[in-house]
């Protein structure tokens, strides 16, 4: 059976992407691994694994389409718009921002209920890709430039990873920095999850708002603690008995670790080699 496990963290910068590529890469050695990167304002695992990334289809998005002709300018998908994608300027015909809208359907649905002015059309808002290096599959997933809402993106690329996830023992999710749309996605259907922080004011702050939208997902996690000899410990250990969770890895700053990084070379690194470990015996 297939287990899904989730490297995140509120701060970005702590080391997520770079502690995801080598623990899959550990994992890899013994078992059928894919990595999908959804950090997708800024994938960068494939540079990490030195991957040659191939396109495996565009993402789009429905957008509405205005029919004036059987519009009565009642001002209902205006109404219903959360994002305010469409507003209704006084005695005229609705007024569509595209670049606002997320594609949720709302003022269809209404709008088919008055006067059926409104139809699906489409826009392309991203895509996503694949290939392969140390034994482990990538897939990553893109935005289009200028696109603000990222999270249908990642929607898109997690319901093609359910299509195939049974092809693999461990799929290892890379998440976008922070607690938005785009990394709740991201989280959802994970068995467990590894919080990556750093011993600094800020590390904790933004692990304890991880932390509790994590326990609010009901997903079970434990902290990563990297570059833990910079700072001071005592932040995090602090932070993690207040969520119910431990610090599991205490990675210390490495110039190996920064070199290998820098380089484009896969990290090799004894506490990640445990982490690895870890989740083969958490999992069983």
């Amino acid at each position: 059976m297939v287990s899904v496990v989730s490297i995140t963290g509120g701060k970005g910068g702590t080391g997520k992407s770079t502690i995801a590529t080598s623990l899959a890469t550990y994992l890899a050695k013994n078992n059928r691994v894919l990595l999908v990167d959804l950090d997708v304002e800024c994938p960068d695992d494939h540079y990490i694994l030195n991957i040659d990334l191939k396109k495996i289809d565009d993402i789009f998005q429905m957008v509405p389409k205005f029919d004036n002709s059987k519009c009565i300018k009642c001002g209902k998908c205006a109404e219903v718009c959360s994002e305010n994608a469409i507003v209704l300027p006084k005695n005229n015909f609705p007024l569509f921002f595209p670049e606002q809208c997320i594609g949720c359907k709302a003022c269809l649905l209404v709008c088919n209920k008055i006067a059926g002015a409104i139809s699906e059309g489409k826009k392309k808002i991203g895509f996503f890709s694949k290939g392969s290096n140390y034994g482990v599959d990538l897939i990553a997933g893109f935005v289009s430039v200028g696109k603000e809402e990222s999270s249908p993106v990642v929607k898109h690329v997690k319901k093609y990873v359910e299509s195939i996830k049974k092809n693999y023992d461990y799929v290892i999710i890379d998440t976008a920095a922070g607690m938005h749309c785009t990394v709740i996605h991201a989280l959802e259907k994970s068995d467990f999850a590894f919080a990556v922080t750093e011993p600094t004011p800020f590390g904790a702050h933004d692990l304890g708002k991880i932390g509790e939208l994590l326990n609010e997902l009901k997903i079970p996690f434990e902290i990563v603690l990297n570059r833990s000899d910079v700072g001071d410990k005592k932040l995090i250990g602090k932070i993690a008995e207040k969520l119910g969770s431990e610090i599991t890895s205490k990675i210390p700053y490495s110039t190996s670790i920064a070199e290998a990084y820098a380089k484009g070379e896969i990290v090799r690194d004894e506490h990640i080699r445990k982490l690895a470990q870890r989740i083969e015996a958490k999992m069983k």
